[in-house]
């Protein structure tokens, strides 16, 4: 059973940096903080007045999830709390506990507060981990005070953790620590004689410490474990006595692979990023969208996932306005596919700009949202007869299709009149395009049939083409379509080929 119990925060002997009777602890644990004084960062949690500050000053704690990346603190805050309180201190990792584990604790708590009175603080660290079951283990222990739980998440827990646990403890969000934050932990580090380095005298070149701290990309865990593996290489000093100077040189091969930003495939990290390039793209930002996607890919993202929400982007928020965008958002992901990296993600990019760079409209979006929420909720409504196929004799007697009029033989190769939905949606009009790019173009067309619709009646036919030349449309042969020449419109996947009317409007 992966369980620790411990009725103070630092017993003595654990607080000196090593002895043999003492197993190895990696820096980063040394140096945990002891009091809330030590502790740095999540000033908007901890500062003078603040109402978790004020709690545990005055000894009192309460059940509560913190939420953070890692190294932010989330372990140390909760033993902290535990000290505070003068509560007995049980930790359990979700990644290996099951519910023996847990009743194993919930028993010991359970005899202990009997016995002594004594608080009992449970610390259950990667809590999202545990499934539902588990999590509803907690809930009458936590409800009738056997158990003050803290746990400790990098996942949003409003997805991760059941609403019967989120309802009995607070939820305290804590950030990744800033620069400089970490850079006072590195020097506190190198100059602790007790928990830290500082028998070692290590110094170090100037600006190294800023360098360690970019790396660390907001955990303070991943600092002070690079500075322990660059000191404990560092070779000795000619004189006893003497500085041991961590140089850049010394320093980078430490780095090299472990600056890696915060990017977890399927975590709130994942999720941030791809909302922020589809709102960069959907914002016409084609810096914001390079950033974001850059960010992705060098996280480790998997292109293809890009690409596939490149294509949706293209058809969501460009749609009719310039429906190049989504031929070439095809383009990106075949590239892809077929080159892989790097040339496959230029191509992403190159897709990416030209999505933030074109008139947007999502007139499409929102009229298939429209379209499929009337499917949905009006029944199975009947086709038109006049619509309905007629591959057989019978389907033709029972009326199947009659009168039904075929486009190509009518004035402007419309049926003005004609109706295309049920009776009970026939005034629907889904579409409607926005003033912008080509759909410019096309709310005209759609204007000028709407115009002969009314000119005609509904369901009352116009004359039809080819019958006599009096009879043809009104428009003079020389009079352009509304919605231009096909040529004009070519939606040729190459942005190369743009006609001048789309250039115009780029600049």
């Amino acid at each position: 059973m992966n369980l620790e119990e411990q009725p103070r925060l630092f017993e003595s002997e654990r607080d000196s940096p090593a002895t043999s009777a003492t197993p190895f602890r990696p820096l980063a644990d040394r140096m945990r903080p002891r009091t809330l004084d030590e502790f740095q960062g999540q000033a908007h949690l901890l500062a003078p007045g603040r109402p978790l500050q004020k709690a545990l000053e005055a000894g009192r704690v309460h059940s509560m999830i913190l939420w953070g990346p890692p190294g932010s603190g989330k372990t140390t805050l909760a033993r902290l709390a535990a000290s505070y309180v003068k509560a007995r201190f049980f930790s359990l990792s979700a990644v290996l506990a099951g519910v023996a584990d847990i009743r194993s604790v919930v028993n010991e708590a359970q005899r202990h507060r009997a016995a002594t009175g004594d608080e009992c603080v449970l610390f259950v660290d990667e809590v999202h981990r545990f499934n539902k079951i588990r999590q509803d283990a907690f809930l009458p222990h936590v409800e009738d005070g056997t158990l003050i739980l803290i746990g400790a998440t990098t996942e949003n827990p409003s997805f991760e953790l059941n609403n019967a646990l989120l309802s009995r403890a607070r939820v305290y969000v804590l950030k990744a620590l800033e620069s400089e934050v970490i850079e006072r932990l590195i020097e506190r580090a190198l100059q602790d004689v007790e928990r830290g380095l500082g028998v070692m005298r290590i110094r170090l070149e100037s600006g190294l410490g800023a360098i360690l701290a970019r790396a660390a990309d907001g955990d303070v865990r991943r600092a002070l474990n690079l500075l322990e593996i660059a000191a404990d290489i560092l070779p000795d000093p000619e004189n006893e006595g003497d500085e041991r100077i961590l140089t850049r040189q010394a320093l980078l091969p430490v780095l090299e692979g472990g600056a890696v930003r915060r990017f977890d495939k399927g975590g709130d990290a994942f999720f941030d990023q791809i909302s922020a390039l589809h709102k960069s793209i959907r914002g016409s930002s084609p810096d914001g969208a390079l950033y974001w996607l850059a960010r992705m890919i060098d996280g480790g993202c998997d292109p293809a996932y890009i690409a596939r929400r490149l294509v949706r982007i293209a058809s969501e928020d460009i749609g009719n306005a310039d429906p190049r965008a989504l031929s070439l958002a095809l383009d990106a992901w075949e590239v892809q596919e077929r080159l892989g990296s790097p040339e496959g993600e230029l191509a992403l990019a190159q897709s990416a700009v030209y999505m933030a760079a074109v008139p947007k409209s999502d007139a499409v979006y929102r009229a298939f949202d429209e379209a499929m929420h009337d499917a949905r909720q009006s029944g199975s409504l009947d086709v038109p007869m006049h619509l309905r196929n007629a591959p057989t004799r019978l389907m033709a007697s029972l009326g199947h299709g009659a009168g039904y009029r075929h486009a190509h033989d009518e004035a402007e190769g419309y049926a003005a009149g004609e109706r295309y939905l049920p009776d009970a949606l026939s005034k629907r009009h889904y579409y409607q395009p926005s003033g912008r790019g080509l759909e410019e173009r096309i709310r005209a067309r759609l204007a000028r049939l709407r115009a002969l619709d009314e000119e005609h009646g509904e369901g009352r036919p116009p004359p039809r083409r080819g019958l006599d030349d009096s009879l043809r449309s009104p428009r003079a042969a020389s009079e352009p379509s509304p919605i231009g020449d096909p040529a004009e419109v070519s939606t040729d996947s190459s942005p190369l080929q743009a006609d001048d009317r789309h250039e115009r409007e780029l600049r």
